[in-house]
């Protein structure tokens, strides 16, 4: 006889329910391979919608944990769960009303609230999520997204000083520079004031280059730091930022943070919202941002 399947949790909110689903979530995880099915039912701002997810758990058996902060949406979630004989488990009711009584003082029932004077910090997760998951080239598709994009030669830098810009809030991407391999197109057709080429000393970058395979076993990797074709490459890259007009920033024996800061001395130059400029007034290819 086949094991039955676990009902369904639905974190359900007026917000966002990242809040719910994180308790919800920690609790799953001290039971392994649980396979317990989670679903975020997320801006419910209405009787009509708190009905709906009480007949849709009641159907398939399934529990609802909520973090209404909406004290009459939060009794009405309440109440039909009762009606129902839907269980329903009020992650944040009790905790509510002890304030309310010991407080004495109204709550502003503003669903997300956490988040909005929290945003710097979200905005900087969000940006480095972003920044991992387009790191050496991943996704060009979606290069147009990011804030900021760097582009060199291997072991010029580009990913150290991404998570750096990205631990404050910038959404970077990057995209090397291979030998033999043509740049994505979308690298030319992002706006170019947002694109820096990192420019590294020959000397110094075969420094990084040994340093990195010292390690490495069973590679016949003479070119990677023969200074001839470790030039060549240098000269190839200059090309590719002469090209696509890219503001080319000298990153030899300078501290990460000089680098990082030189960059958003151009970023604040460039754009001016908020000291970042999520919008360009880039229009594409044949109007490229004058200077």
């Amino acid at each position: 006889m086949s094991k039955k399947s676990p009902a369904p949790i639905y974190v359900v909110s007026g917000g966002t329910g990242i809040a719910g689903n994180n308790l919800v979530q920690a609790i799953l995880i001290q039971y392994p391979e649980n396979k317990v099915p989670v679903e975020i039912i997320g801006r419910v701002n209405s009787e009509d919608e708190v009905f709906d997810i009480i007949m849709r758990a009641k159907a398939d058996n399934g529990l609802i944990a909520h973090t209404m902060v909406n004290p009459e949406l939060r009794h009405k979630i309440n109440e039909l769960g009762k009606e129902f004989n839907v269980r329903v488990i009020d992650l944040m009711g009790e905790l509510a009303g002890y304030l309310d009584e010991t407080l004495n003082v109204e709550p502003m029932v503003h669903p997300g609230l956490y988040r909005e004077i929290n945003h710097q910090y979200f905005d900087r997760i969000d940006s480095i999520e972003f920044t991992l998951s387009h790191d050496d080239g991943m996704s060009p598709e979606r290069l147009h997204n990011a804030e900021i994009i760097l582009t060199g030669v291997s072991r010029a830098g580009k990913t150290p000083l991404s998570v750096y810009l990205a631990m404050y809030g910038w959404k970077v991407a990057n995209v090397p520079l291979v030998p033999g391999i043509q740049p994505p197109d979308e690298l030319f057709q992002v706006d170019p004031s947002r694109v820096f080429g990192l420019h590294i000393g020959a000397t110094q970058l075969i420094a990084h280059r040994q340093k990195r395979i010292a390690s490495w076993e069973n590679h016949r990797l003479e070119s990677y730091v023969d200074q001839r074709a470790v030039r060549e490459e240098i000269r190839k890259a200059m090309f590719v930022f002469d090209r696509g007009g890219f503001t080319v920033i000298n990153v030899s024996n300078k501290p990460i943070e000089s680098t990082a800061n030189e960059i958003l001395s151009y970023m604040s130059k460039r754009f001016s919202y908020r000291g970042r400029k999520l919008a360009s007034p880039y229009h594409g290819p044949e109007e490229p941002k004058q200077e």
